[in-house]
């Protein structure tokens, strides 16, 4: 079976967890997040938790750890994912992923650096699977988001979700 065939078998609408890893973002300030969200629904998914948390990478490995009792089939996180030594999200989630999806990190760094250049390959934008779960890490900057979520998350899902429940 092709990738379009499995395709055609994915669930079209995901029960998604948004996380938003941040020292200063309230739910007011927080429009990376609030993006993420907007966007999963316009596109059929449903957002059944969203948390805003501090960028502590014990915080987060507990996070998603907690998110095992929740019926969440994808966690999207952001912000966390750059190289200060504040930032522990990459950290965090390789303690957590069981299979990391290598592409995602790659071609969000490709599709970045046609955007804003040399900077691009700072970002630790990482995806994989934990207990038949997706769990994607993006930068926390609005363009950021919106350029993963329209490029590559919300064209792939279901598809991803259909894989690693298989």
């Amino acid at each position: 079976m092709g990738h379009k065939e499995h395709k055609d078998k994915a669930p079209e609408r995901i029960r998604c967890f948004v996380i938003t890893v941040s020292d200063s973002r309230t739910e007011e300030t927080d429009t990376s997040g609030r993006l993420i969200q907007e966007m999963l629904k316009e596109n059929n998914h449903e957002v059944v938790d969203y948390k805003i948390i501090k960028d502590d990478q014990k915080e987060i490995k507990k996070l998603l750890e907690g998110a095992e009792q929740k019926s969440v089939q994808a966690i999207i996180i952001n912000g966390g994912t750059g190289i200060s030594r504040r930032d522990s999200t990459f950290e965090a989630l390789s303690l957590v992923l069981e299979k990391k999806i290598d592409g995602f990190g790659e071609i969000f760094r490709y599709l970045s650096y046609q955007e804003i250049g040399s900077p691009a390959m700072m970002s630790r934008a990482i995806a994989g699977t934990s207990k038949g779960r997706i769990i994607i890490s993006i930068p926390g900057s609005k363009s950021a988001v919106r350029l993963a979520m329209s490029k590559l998350i919300l064209p792939e899902l279901g598809h991803m979700v259909f894989e690693a429940n298989r």
